[in-house]
């Protein structure tokens, strides 16, 4: 008797970001990613950023997410992720909640600690509490979307939250953040770099990936979400050419801060941003030795630091529906049924 691997999820991911000075422009060219719903895309996931340090611009994700859940029939809404210490884990609750309502039960919650101190002190939360503050906040948030009382006595969230039992993910940066998360029953997220380390992205993340599967105790099954910078075009020179240099110089930003080694060349900026870029067939290729990836439930797509013009963006997210997931074989859910929670 053979086993088949269960269908993978597939997703994009965007941090909200635009060349030019019209940030109307650049949220409503973020908002047209969700073409991804007619392209078969499972989750459309979004990065929450205070203070954009050449990451993102979108601080209100869930005013986002519910413009998008309107414009939108079946696609997932996630966020990867909400910065949980700087949210109130009541009102937070309230507007997930909110959303998931208005959009049919699709959200996913992906909630983090963030890591620029500006935002902390704008905020006037210690960054130095950042892990206890995500630990508090999140057992709070859990339990107010189970619909238990928080706060204050007889006080429960509007309106009354669906089941989110696997719908609530946290992204980590390390073996025992992985363990930890999935000791509380969280969903695991990996980023698509590893910030500190030498060694290929996946090599650092599998050792990851598996101690979160060795602590998962839960009946259901454990998920895990792998981001990834993912760029197909009509080959490698046309990729380069649309985020070669803003990977360089993102990798040189983050060099200042000490995540990478200074003085890195374009060829090392793109691989400490484990890159996959060039034409289909070779994405396909290289995401085949992908270390993680067998073990990933979804695949999550990202052109982040990289900040393609909107046709490119679009075309890329076309390839990556029509040749490259289908050729790991991903396939498009059903489309006359309603997307569930937990597939």
């Amino acid at each position: 008797m053979t086993s088949e691997r269960p269908r993978f999820r597939l997703g994009f991911l965007t941090h909200v970001q635009g060349r030019g000075t019209d940030p109307a422009l650049t949220y409503r060219n973020a908002q047209e990613l969700f073409v991804a719903d007619e392209l078969g895309f499972d989750v459309g996931w979004v990065a929450q950023h205070h203070v954009p340090l050449g990451g993102g611009g979108l601080s209100s994700v869930w005013t986002f997410l519910a413009h998008a859940a309107a414009r939108t029939t079946r696609i997932r809404l996630g966020t990867a992720v909400t910065v949980l210490p700087l949210e109130d884990p009541v009102r937070l609750a309230e507007d997930v909640a909110t959303v998931d309502v208005l959009s049919g039960g699709r959200v996913e919650l992906g909630v983090g600690s963030g890591s620029g101190d500006l935002e902390y002190a704008a905020f006037g939360r210690d960054a130095a509490r950042r892990r206890e503050l995500t630990s508090e906040h999140l057992d709070v948030l859990r339990r107010a979307l189970r619909g238990e009382e928080v706060g204050a006595p007889g006080f429960r969230v509007q309106p009354a939250p669906g089941d989110f039992t696997d719908r609530i993910w946290q992204g980590v940066f390390s073996g025992g953040g992985a363990a930890y998360a999935a000791s509380g029953g969280s969903n695991l997220l990996l980023n698509r770099a590893a910030y500190g380390h030498d060694a290929p992205t996946d090599e650092v993340q599998r050792p990851w990936a598996d101690a979160f599967l060795a602590a998962w105790d839960r009946p259901r099954r454990p998920r895990v979400g792998l981001s990834r910078l993912v760029f197909p075009a009509k080959d490698r020179r046309t990729a380069l050419r649309h985020i070669g240099d803003d990977v360089h110089r993102a990798a040189l930003r983050m060099a200042e801060h000490g995540a990478f080694p200074k003085g890195l060349d374009a060829d090392e900026a793109l691989r400490r941003f484990h890159a996959f870029h060039g034409s289909p067939e070779e994405i396909v290729a290289a995401l085949r030795q992908e270390r993680v990836l067998p073990l990933a439930t979804d695949l999550i797509t990202q052109f982040n630091p990289a900040v393609p013009d909107h046709d490119a963006t679009i075309r890329a997210l076309e390839l990556i529906a029509t040749e490259v997931a289908p050729a790991l074989g991903w396939s498009p859910a059903v489309r006359d049924e309603p997307a569930p929670a937990g597939v």
